[in-house]
Parts: C-alpha cells; sequence; structure tokens
C-alpha cells in the first residue's frame, strides 16, 4: 500500500510561525470545494456544508485506497472568505459575508474517480449538499501568512498583524481572506486552537 502525506510534504505552507509573518508562495493545488454565504455561527448552510464536504472527502480517500492501493490523511478544512462590500468584511457584518469551504487533494485525484466518488457518497448518505460539491484548482502565487493560537474570534489582532506586515514590505492585499483549520474543535481548547491566516498580496 502506497503512502501519500500532503500535510507533512507541504509544510511550509501548513505549519507557519506564530510569532512572526513570512512571505510565501502558494502554487495551483486542487480541492474540493463548496461555496455558501452568510455568518457562520448563526447559518444553517454552514454545518450542512462541512458535512457534505467531509463526506464526500472520505468516500474519495476510501473509495482511492480501495481500487488504487494508496493511501492518504485527510487534509484540514480550509475557507476563503470575503465580501462584495469590502467594509462589510472589515466591520465583521457577518450576514453579507461569503465562502468557499475546501480541501486539499491529491494529484493522484481526477476528475473521473470525483464523480465515481461524489455519486457513491451521494448513494450512501441523503446530503443534499452533495451535489453542490466540485473539485477545483486554486492558485494563490505570493502571500503572507501566520499562525494564530486561540479562539475564533480573538483573530482581529494576528490578521492587523500580518496585514501590517504586508505594508511594511511595500505588498498590497489581494484576493481571498484565507483560513486553514488544523485542530479540532471538539478535541482542543479554544485557547489552545491552531488557525492558519494566510493573505494573497500583490507587489
Amino acid at each position: 500500500m502506497k503512502r501519500l502525506d500532503l500535510k507533512q510534504d507541504l509544510r511550509d505552507l501548513y505549519a507557519p510561525s506564530a510569532r512572526e509573518a513570512e512571505i510565501i508562495r502558494v502554487p495551483e493545488f486542487r480541492y474540493l470545494m463548496i461555496d455558501g454565504q452568510g455568518d457562520p455561527n448563526s447559518s444553517p448552510l454552514f454545518p450542512l456544508a462541512v458535512q457534505a464536504l467531509y463526506a464526500a472527502v472520505y468516500t474519495l480517500k476510501f473509495m482511492i485506497k480501495k481500487t488504487a492501493s494508496v493511501d492518504y490523511p485527510v487534509m484540514p478544512l480550509e475557507g476563503l472568505w470575503w465580501a462584495e462590500n469590502l467594509e462589510a468584511f472589515r466591520m465583521e457584518l457577518r450576514d453579507d459575508w461569503k465562502w468557499t469551504l475546501m480541501i486539499m487533494q491529491p494529484p493522484l485525484v481526477t476528475k473521473a474517480r470525483f464523480k465515481k466518488a461524489l455519486a457513491l457518497a451521494m448513494e450512501k448518505k441523503e446530503l443534499e449538499l452533495l451535489e453542490h460539491i466540485r473539485l477545483e484548482s486554486y492558485e494563490e502565487r505570493l502571500a503572507v501568512q501566520i499562525m494564530h493560537i486561540g479562539p475564533f474570534a480573538a483573530e482581529g489582532p494576528t490578521i492587523e498583524k500580518l496585514h501590517s506586515f504586508a505594508a511594511e514590505r511595500g505588498l498590497r492585499l489581494g484576493g481571498k481572506h484565507h483560513e486553514i483549520y488544523l485542530s479540532a474543535r471538539r478535541r482542543v481548547s479554544p485557547g489552545k486552537m491552531k488557525t492558519v491566516i494566510r493573505q494573497p498580496v500583490r507587489k
């Protein structure tokens, strides 16, 4: 059985320092994705989207393990966040927020394998949002990032630190606010939760 571990191979992208921000280059990767809108703390769509995304991801993982004899750990949940009106995002008017939840996939995940796995998942689970899952490539290129340790509600100073780091180096913010959730909320206390905060930038 061949084993892959993208998280280990991509430590520079998934294990930044919590003390200092850094400049990185993020190449193109493939993700399973699902879109939504609204406050993640109150929108009924958000937990259903997470549930559907994981159902598709694990069905795909076990199908590949069985048919291709390749095993790999599931990558962490990631989220892209933005608003059509930038002020709504800055002022945390969360009902106006738009988001894309996504989980990175190894290169052997082809469109054919994805479609087959999605069909299997839809047969086994009655989750209406499964039909909205897609396989798509995403590339950020130049970006800045830092590790945030603590609850989501306390991310503000970390984000400000990241944005200041970019501005001090003559970099302009561009693209969508990106978070990578490394900690399981049910297993880790809020004060110890780890979240990668990433922001695409332009020179």
